[in-house]
């Protein structure tokens, strides 16, 4: 693999520069699939609170605002790059339904109870200390809140966890045993083939 190869694939952590907005637009395209599937398991209605974890460059905030009809849509992204992008891509929306900041996983700058659901799409690898991550999910959920994080599934010999620096793979299994462990409840694992899974949670009541 070419240094300019796996450069690009580093971008995946947290894009930066020219090659970071490259991998943002190619983040959108190619997360697509995944996205659309995945969020045909969340339970939405109307006037739904949502937040997306690691927004990127913002197409699942655009698919959040639309399955929920007078909803409001935040996304929180640690890269600089991937918060500019992810509010052009919403401009219309920008500061009226759909909400970016530039923070982390770990401290979620959201009072406790403030949303109805929380999306991770492609992203729970980069996460430091998951558990923690975990514990502030549930801390902004509302009791009965759901939490969605949708992976291709890597294998842990994978070329990817040598390429990409900060990289850690969990199996689906994985997640929901951390999950219900910080007593996340009606965890559930849903498959497609031949890579993707979704890791379905809620806050209990």
């Amino acid at each position: 693999m070419t240094n300019l190869i796996k450069k690009f694939f580093c971008q995946c952590a947290r894009p930066e520069g020219f090659l970071g907005r490259v991998m943002l637009r190619f983040m959108n395209f190619g997360h697509a699939p995944l996205t659309n599937w995945g969020l045909g398991h969340v339970d939405f209605h109307d006037g739904m609170t949502m937040l997306d974890i690691g927004c990127g460059g913002g197409a699942t905030l655009k698919r959040l605002v639309k399955r929920s009809n007078g909803s409001n849509v935040y996304g929180i992204d640690i890269s600089e790059e991937s918060v500019e992008k992810a509010r052009k891509v919403n401009k219309p929306l920008l500061n009226k339904q759909v909400f970016v900041r530039q923070g982390s996983a770990s401290f979620l700058p959201w009072k406790d109870g403030f949303f109805d659901l929380v999306t991770a799409v492609e992203t729970v690898y980069f996460w430091p200390d998951l558990p923690h991550c975990f514990r502030e999910v549930k801390r902004v959920l509302k009791p009965g809140g759901q939490f969605v994080i949708m992976i291709e599934v890597i294998e842990g010999d994978s070329m990817w966890t040598n390429v990409v620096e900060g990289m850690t793979v969990y199996s689906p299994e994985q997640l929901k045993d951390i999950l219900e462990q910080e007593s996340f409840i009606n965890v559930e694992v849903f498959r497609k083939t031949p890579t993707y899974a979704t890791i379905k949670a809620k806050k209990k009541s």
